[in-house]
């Protein structure tokens, strides 16, 4: 099963939250909607800035937790290197699922 690891920020160099998911799109429709109470929903974190797919959701699971563990700047250059602008790439998801 593949999985996904995502960025999700509140604006330009805003609130940051990374997850993990095996659907990115019903995940994100998830966030945007806030269908499950939390962190994106209290701090407004709903725009899709950075996404990775790896053909296992393990691999995307440890990605994850090694991101997390990365700070802040290191974060941003990683959104930056793909999404300079920090748009909201949710747009590109009919390819990702």
């Amino acid at each position: 099963m593949k999985g996904y690891v995502y960025i999700l920020a509140s604006k330009k160099n805003g609130t940051l939250y990374t997850g993990v998911t095996s659907s990115l799109s019903r995940r994100l429709l998830e966030h945007q909607h806030a269908l499950t109470p939390g962190f994106t929903s209290r701090y407004g974190v709903t725009r899709l800035v950075w996404f990775e797919e790896h053909d296992l959701i393990v691999s995307a699971i440890q990605r994850e937790k090694s991101i997390k563990k990365y700070p802040r700047q290191w974060k941003i250059n990683l959104i930056e290197t793909l999404n300079p602008g920090w748009e909201d790439i949710s747009g590109w998801l009919f390819d990702a699922d």
